[in-house]
């Protein structure tokens, strides 16, 4: 693989991302969010990307190793907090219990780490190397919505699916712009790791559920155009 990422780091991008639709689409279909099998499956992967960023020394240009410094200029991230919590906002009401819950809040922990990491990481920091950052922001953010048409194989319903693809671009775009800005991949993880987790908890209101949509596309776009005024040394 790091001939492959030495070579072409956006093919190397894309062929890890290629292998995490092909390999996780299929089993949540089989087995759902609250396997072992997802659990083990995600963890291999989590474990591959952290063991290949560690033995190539990357941490520091994938952000891996530092939290952004004055957050203060990114308000502390609270458009993003607020945002990632709208999941319960319209009450709890649990998708699974017992262990079944413990392995559902694993896998989507972990589906936070690994996908801020090939979007985020490996997609966009190979992009901006070539392409500059307004297209791979709108590439990487575009690509990270719409790749979650893969949830139509797993099972889920077309609309929930289209609604799901909006709400991810926003994020995307949000996602993306904390990273280019910040310089460190840690805030994300924890967002996305946090927006999947609590999923898990929210009741299924589809009216209230929409209007959370709106809200967060509403603030991706305010937030995106502060942090796009955020101004660091090399700008």
């Amino acid at each position: 693989m790091y001939s492959l990422f030495k070579k072409n780091e956006v093919l190397f991008a894309v062929a890890w991302i290629l292998v995490y639709c092909l390999l996780i689409a299929p089993i949540r279909g089989e087995y759902g969010d609250d396997s072992i099998i997802l659990v083990l499956a995600m963890t291999a992967l989590a474990v591959g990307i952290y063991l290949f960023v560690r033995k190539y020394h990357l941490e520091n240009r994938y952000g891996l190793d530092r939290w952004p410094s004055n957050t203060k200029r990114f308000l502390y991230f609270i458009p993003m907090w607020i945002a990632a919590t709208f999941n319960i906002w319209d009450g709890i009401s649990l998708s699974y219990t017992g262990i079944n819950l413990v392995y559902a809040c694993l896998s989507m922990a972990l589906v936070g780490f690994v996908e801020e990491m090939l979007f985020r990481g490996f997609l966009f920091n190979a992009m901006l190397k070539d392409d500059g950052p307004l297209p791979s922001i709108i590439v990487c953010s575009l690509t990270f919505g719409i790749g979650h048409i893969v949830n139509l194989f797993s099972g889920q319903a077309s609309f929930d699916t289209f609604v799901q693809i909006i709400f991810a671009i926003s994020w995307g775009f949000m996602f993306t712009m904390v990273y280019y800005k910040g310089k460190s991949i840690l805030p994300c993880i924890i967002a996305h790791s946090l927006i999947d987790v609590l999923s898990l908890f929210g009741a299924d209101n589809r009216a209230t559920d929409m209007i959370f949509v709106y809200a967060t596309i509403i603030i991706s776009i305010l937030y995106c155009i502060y942090l796009s005024r955020i101004k660091d040394k090399q700008e």
